[in-house]
């Protein structure tokens, strides 16, 4: 009994750990796809990203890597984009980029996996771009493009006004517009981030990782065959999907995978999963409706694995592929450390505090803020309370 309270409280702590560690992300996340909705208006976005040549991916691309940020808030700021007028496949490469192509993520991955993951990580995040654009262009879905933008027009408000001048990013008028969009981000996935979270420290501190040597064929073997590779690349997003907890967080989960003996091509299979998850899924069904979801999630799966081959293969051919006989599984992380992102949390929660603050006191009654999923509320809601009482009781065990 002892045992499972100790676990209880483990799990527990972790999440909210987890948490914050990606706290900051999401308030700049959020707060970037808030400004982009209220200042730029779609013949601007046009201009920039509104056809799927290379210029409009290289800019969404090199929007990504400059708002890097964690999956949910991506997810946020790249459907502003595509609000606004982006063509999808920049739209699709700036979410890319701004969840792979990340310079935080990238410290991440040199302290718990070594350098070639970081290669792995950004060449990789690049390829993964471009096979996307080419798994977009052989499928052409221009009916679920058209679908999806006219679920936008139904849903958010067309009367809106189009752009404002970048000259009047200091009015008062143009932030009380930014924090009623930062609101609603926020009402828009709370509950998905709360479920995924809890239940990515759940799985953490429960699960043995001998559940997942068994799921990877071929792990701890020096050198697994074509097939073992691909096997473990495809179980890589199974494996993500079932220990969500963001694209920082689950660095620590792929270094414990990687010291079990699973190969480089699983690893980054995993690493790169954190957009065909559970909660994602939602969030894009939301967003996009729930056909243009699923085909985002098959194109993303596809291209992932294939990326995560090329690389692996692509090392191997220059004898660089990290040595596993050298690795062991990480320590826990001490995630509440008096460091650079404790002092980036702070100043976002006194930021968001203001935001909502001044979004409270404009008293809209604001109807079209549940973007909701029909029946399936009353599941989503069982389970945040359920997750609230996990998590509260949890910490309440860690004192004692």
């Amino acid at each position: 009994m002892d045992s499972l309270l100790d676990k209880w409280s483990e799990a527990a702590l972790t999440s909210l750990g987890f948490f914050w560690m990606a706290l900051w992300a999401f308030v700049l996340g959020y707060l970037i796809s808030s400004i982009i909705q209220v200042m730029v208006s779609r013949s601007e976005m046009r201009k920039l990203m509104g056809d799927d040549s290379l210029k409009s991916m290289t800019l969404g691309s090199a929007f990504g890597f400059i708002s890097s940020s964690c999956s949910f808030a991506a997810l946020a700021t790249s459907r502003a984009l595509f609000q606004k007028g982006a063509n999808f496949a920049p739209s699709i490469a700036f979410l890319l980029a701004s969840t792979n192509l990340v310079i935080e993520l990238g410290f991440v991955i040199a302290l718990f996996l070594g350098w070639q993951f970081v290669v792995g990580e950004y060449i990789g995040g690049i390829i993964l771009i471009l096979l996307a654009w080419l798994f977009i262009k052989l499928t052409n879905p221009a009916e679920l493009i058209k679908k999806a933008r006219q679920k936008k027009s139904n849903s958010d408000h067309d009367h809106e006004n189009d752009g404002h001048a970048w000259s009047r990013i200091l009015d008062k008028e143009i932030w009380s517009a930014i924090s009623q969009k930062y609101a609603m981000e926020w009402q828009m996935v709370w509950k998905d981030v709360l479920i995924g979270f809890t239940v990515a420290g759940i799985i953490s501190a429960f699960v043995p990782t001998a559940f997942f040597e068994w799921l990877f064929i071929g792990a701890g073997t020096s050198d697994p065959g074509f097939w073992a590779l691909l096997q473990q690349a495809m179980v890589g997003p199974v494996a993500a999907f079932f220990t969500f907890i963001g694209s920082m967080g689950n660095i620590p989960l792929a270094a414990v995978l990687f010291g079990e003996g699973v190969a480089f091509a699983g690893v980054m299979a995993f690493i790169f999963s954190d957009l065909i998850v559970l909660p994602v899924l939602r969030i894009n069904a939301q967003y996009y409706g729930w056909k243009m979801a699923l085909y985002i999630m098959l194109m993303l799966f596809t291209c992932l694995i294939a990326t995560s081959l090329l690389m692996h293969y692509g090392l191997q051919l220059f004898n660089s592929l990290p040595d596993q006989s050298q690795w062991s599984s990480p320590a826990d992380r001490d995630h509440f450390q008096l460091n650079y992102q404790f002092w980036l949390n702070v100043i976002s929660i006194v930021a968001s505090v203001w935001m909502l603050l001044k979004w409270k006191r404009q008293n809209e009654n604001s109807k079209h803020h549940h973007h909701g999923g029909g029946s399936s509320q009353p599941i989503i809601n069982s389970l945040c309370v359920i997750a609230v009482i996990w998590l509260v009781l949890g910490v309440v065990l860690s004192l004692f």
